[in-house]
């Protein structure tokens, strides 16, 4: 059967809207999205120009003030240099598209997958984080019980705070085991009224907690666990392309689409750094 009625802007879309709320690192409360109206397709640049330093002075009523000091801004480059497709066929896909029994949980799922993807590589980026660091792969921290949990999230805090990053809007990411030892401890905060958001734990001092499978993991139990703010790196992403087309071979009609994204640390000290392990009987 021909494809008659595919309106190709609508799935497109609808894929990006199921991306948005799968995503937990690339989510807006984790990571700034400030620039992602601005990309078109894989290989494009923006220019991202950050803010230096306004000087404070005194002030004498005796004197008159300085002439007023030229702002300067230092350009960085966003590279959008991640390119994933999805392809996939249905014997029918104008009778799936008209019942919804099978497109939408298929473009779901393709979703999903494109999630995990670049929610991975987002978290891959700690590397160029230089701000406060707590244990490393040759000393990580042993996290054996809740209140081991609960504390290393304060000693993060405390290093935020360390490097002047705003209180409201900090966030940190966690493994789902470390999310389980987490939730025994009496002083999370889990009823936080207006606050509902994908793989949300909880709050300890002001560290919004979210848990992810995606949280790196070098030598097989080494867990990178990121605490920071959304200025601190920026992302952006666009389904670029859907296409639907009569498969050559068979009975059966494809979708393929195209997600391109990129992300940049911008701010490498608005983040603190957390290694764990999990450790024996926890």
């Amino acid at each position: 059967m021909a494809i008659t009625s595919f309106i190709p802007e609508l799935w497109s879309k609808r894929l990006l809207r199921a991306l948005e709320k799968a995503h937990v690192y690339g989510g807006a409360a984790i990571i700034n999205r400030d620039y992602e109206g601005e990309i078109r397709q894989g290989g494009d640049t923006v220019h991202i120009g950050l803010l230096g330093e306004i000087t404070i002075k005194d002030y004498d009523r005796t004197q008159p003030i300085d002439a007023p000091e030229v702002l300067s801004t230092t350009d960085q480059t966003l590279l959008i240099d991640q390119e994933k497709y999805y392809n996939f066929k249905v014997d029918d896909i104008d009778a799936a598209q008209a019942a919804g029994a099978l497109m939408g949980p298929a473009l779901l799922s393709a979703a999903y997958q494109l999630r995990d993807v670049s929610d991975a590589y987002i978290a891959s980026l700690y590397a160029d984080f230089t701000g406060g660091e707590i244990g490393d792969d040759g000393d990580p921290e042993a996290i054996a019980a809740a209140a081991d949990a609960y504390d290393a999230l304060v000693d993060l805090s405390v290093l935020l705070d360390e490097a002047n990053v705003p209180d409201e809007g900090r966030f940190a990411v966690i493994p789902p085991w470390y999310a389980g030892l987490l939730a025994k401890d009496d002083r999370l905060i889990t009823n936080v009224p207006g606050l509902i958001a994908t793989g949300l734990v909880g709050v300890v001092d002001r560290l919004t907690i979210y848990r992810s499978n995606q949280v790196p993991n070098t030598g097989g139990d080494l867990y990178k666990i990121i605490a920071g703010h959304s200025i601190g790196w920026s992302f952006a992403e666009q389904i670029v392309k859907t296409e639907a087309y009569r498969q050559e071979l068979g009975f059966a009609d494809g979708v393929k689409g195209l997600h391109v994204y990129g992300a940049k640390v911008v701010r490498p000290t608005a983040f603190a750094l957390l290694t764990a392990t999990r450790a024996t009987g926890s």
